[in-house]
């Protein structure tokens, strides 16, 4: 009897181990500091709201600091890899650090879910899925809106990164396919830059029709101000970047009657019935605000509640193939993830496939205006 006893203690044991190792790993990276943490922080004051469980399987989700550094991602990336085993890596929500984390990530065969619009060399972004909208898919939008307005020729102000450049890139090539405005003046400034008052003046002297600045968070107020002060007096245009209460808070008076390029997630009162998104974008902002309070919802935010939509499609499918805690569980998220279809979001409408990792259609995009010192939908 005693021997039986021991035998049926050592397999209960045997069996809670597996339930222990079967918990999905979650590692995410987010610029919680530093010049891009505008961006990490609401991601991760979503987070909390998560859910414990998906599929059953409970959620194991460890959150680190990149303090907008990428060498602090890699560092991150690899301890998700080899200290906590992690099933899925997420971030980071700064284009330099997640570009960063990708290699790593993608060696050790490991779904990372980036939380910036992140290029990869082709090829090479066999494990990476983007969860922000493309820099392509939002420069259609705002090319299309500049058009409406009679804007033929554009200044650029952005930064020196990745994040910059990908704009500027995308900004032409989808002006020269949509017969859209012309770059006559281009100027960079780096994230950590307290002025940029040299580049402006260079800029209002060209005398664009607009000027679009490539800027995240906070930091996309003090390039937008200096122009302001210059004496500018034509349209300014921000990215998806920018789509936070801090433009306006730090921006003020200065920031009135920007534009804003966004997903449709921080205004679903002004969506119209028909639109796919409307319910999610609602349903987000209702729980972000009720955790954090009226007026504070944003585009980052929204990335971190369209995550567990994919990852609540896309786990149970996984799981009929393998256990959290395995290389094939991890190849099959990855297939999942490929192959679940169309996935409506709060914002926007994502189709993944093995040949395309952004998702988005050009549909996504929606224009905001800086009213009173509120979001209004053009």
């Amino acid at each position: 009897m005693k021997a039986l006893t021991k035998t049926l203690a050592a397999a209960a044991a045997a069996l809670l181990a597996g339930a222990a190792q079967a918990d999905i790993t979650i590692g995410v990276s987010l610029p919680l500091t530093g010049p891009a943490s505008g961006l990490g922080i609401p991601m991760a004051n979503y987070i909390k709201l998560w859910p414990t469980s998906i599929a059953g399987e409970k959620l194991n989700v460890i959150v680190l600091d990149d303090a907008t550094d990428p060498t602090k991602g890699v560092t991150n990336a690899k301890k998700f890899i080899s200290e906590d085993k992690a099933d899925i890596i997420m971030g980071s929500a700064a284009t330099p650090v997640a570009i960063a984390m990708a290699g790593p990530i993608a060696e050790s065969e490991t779904v990372q879910f980036m939380f910036s619009p992140a290029v990869l060399p082709a090829g090479k972004d066999t494990w990476a899925f983007r969860l922000p909208q493309g820099t392509a898919v939002m420069a259609h939008a705002m090319i299309e809106h500049m058009k409406k307005l009679g804007v033929k020729t554009v200044g650029f102000l952005g930064y020196t990164d990745a994040y910059g450049e990908s704009w500027l890139n995308d900004f032409k090539a989808q002006s020269a396919a949509l017969n859209g405005p012309q770059v006559i003046a281009a100027e960079r400034f780096a994230r950590a830059d307290t002025s940029v008052t040299a580049q402006a003046l260079k800029l209002v002297s060209a005398n664009p029709d607009a000027i679009l600045v490539v800027a995240s968070g906070s930091g996309a107020a003090m390039p937008h101000k200096a122009i302001v002060e210059r004496g500018y007096k034509g349209k300014i245009y921000q990215t998806h970047a920018a789509a936070s209460r801090d433009l306006v808070r730090v921006g003020g008076k200065d920031v009135e009657g920007a534009y804003v390029v966004s997903g449709p997630a921080v205004i679903p009162e002004q969506l119209p019935a028909s639109h796919p998104s409307k319910a999610m974008a609602a349903d987000f902002v209702a729980k972000y605000e009720k955790a954090y309070g009226p007026g504070s919802r944003n585009q980052f935010g929204g990335h971190a509640y369209d995550t567990i939509v994919v990852l609540e499609k896309a786990v149970p499918m996984a799981l009929k193939k393998a256990k959290p805690g395995t290389k094939e569980f991890r190849a099959a998220l990855r297939d999942a993830v490929e192959t679940m279809g169309r996935t409506v979001v709060s914002h926007g409408v994502l189709n993944y496939t093995k040949d395309n990792h952004w998702g988005f259609t050009t549909e996504t995009g929606v224009i905001l205006k800086v009213v009173n010192g509120d979001w209004k939908v053009e």
